[in-house]
């Protein structure tokens, strides 16, 4: 097996992706964790393989777990495993990711969306080396390099409470920062071009003509929220839509779902008749689109009684909608975090920030 894999073609040349390579390349032959950063599609996933495949380790096992793909307890059978009668259908004995990857490496993403409990596992794991099976009481051993990724601002989980500070401190080693494409300008049309090749290859062109200056320009003037990832779709879907190959790509659609025939989204208030409800909102008496604004010197006057308290007002807003949230989604909390466009820890910040984690926690076991 070759040391260095075909999907290890991280590209660039910007300083900050540079001394990006340069650190992976010193941190990557000891046996210590590393904690990478990065918002999404900046490549977190290939900086972990690098770090594997330039490691002692590179013959052993790199096993990879996306921790917010599974619920806290199918996460902790994968990672762990179980034994046989731990559940119902647990008829035998299966090893977990730390047992397969021993003597490897184990590679967890999006770190932040893990449980306390998980979190402690993981901290024993880290520390000794050892961890007890899902329904075991036998201590097993393992030798297990633990690379972590996450787009979220841990240190200020940890100190919302929503992610153990031991564990921090023993992830954090060392840490990677990925800086996002659009701190990478020298990058973009290099990587945009690696990405035209290798659609004009899978689309049986007998070429590749280039980008035009246009093309070139919107590439480059763009903010690129998705980064890395973002670019390659929108350079595929241009060498494809362009479609010939003795052709520039002149025209670059950076969203695809641009279209005056795209459906719009009506949001309405809904009344919750749940019988464990905690918040109920119902419509407006007048419509939103019939309100009429009074202006002021260009501003909207609003329907406030001034002077007010913002902070307070703030707060009881921001209650009200969580609450509105957890009754919409019967207090699960997983499925209100995703309501709310939060994780699931930053959720369990906010509940324990206006006192609402002991309620929300029975009103969902009486659900259950």
């Amino acid at each position: 097996m070759s040391r260095f894999r075909q999907q290890d073609n991280l590209l660039g040349q910007s300083n900050s992706f540079l001394e990006v390579l340069e650190q992976v390349s010193q941190i990557a032959p000891l046996d210590k964790p590393v904690l990478v950063i990065g918002e999404r599609g900046t490549g977190k996933e290939l900086i972990a393989a690098r770090l594997h495949y330039l490691s002692k380790r590179w013959e052993q096992s790199y096993l990879k777990l996306n921790c917010a793909a599974l619920n806290d307890n199918l996460l902790e059978s994968e990672l762990f495993g179980y034994e046989a009668g731990a559940f119902t259908g647990a008829s035998k004995r299966r090893e977990g990711r730390f047992e397969t990857a021993h003597n490897g490496t184990l590679f967890l993403d999006e770190m932040a969306n893990t449980s306390g409990l998980i979190q402690e596992k993981l901290l024993r794991v880290i520390e000794y080396g050892e961890f007890e099976r899902v329904g075991g009481s036998r201590s097993v051993k393992v030798d297990v390099r633990l690379i972590a990724a996450t787009n979220e601002d841990l240190p200020s989980l940890a100190e919302q409470g929503s992610f153990r500070a031991d564990l921090l401190d023993r992830l954090a080693f060392d840490v990677i920062t990925l800086p996002p494409l659009r701190e990478r300008q020298e990058d973009i049309l290099m990587l945009a071009e690696h990405f035209a090749i290798n659609m004009a290859r899978e689309l049986d062109m007998e070429l590749f003509s280039g980008f035009t200056e246009k093309a070139k320009r919107t590439m480059l003037n763009y903010e690129w929220p998705g980064n890395i990832r973002e670019l390659k779709n929108a350079v595929e879907r241009a060498v494809y839509r362009c479609n010939n190959p003795h052709l520039p790509v002149h025209e670059m659609v950076l969203d695809p779902f641009a279209s005056p025939y795209r459906p719009k989204q009506h949001i309405k208030q809904r009344v919750h008749s749940h019988p464990h409800a905690t918040a109920q909102f119902s419509e407006p008496e007048t419509p939103l689109s019939d309100a009429k604004p009074q202006h002021t010197n260009g501003y909207i006057q609003p329907d406030f009684d001034f002077p007010v308290d913002l902070k307070n007002l703030s707060q009881d807003f921001e209650i009200k909608l969580i609450r509105s949230a957890l009754a919409d989604s019967q207090f699960n909390q997983k499925k209100t975090a995703d309501k709310l466009g939060l994780t699931y820890h930053q959720l369990r910040g906010y509940l324990k920030k206006y006192n609402l984690l002991e309620s929300a926690n029975s009103e969902q076991e009486k659900l259950q």
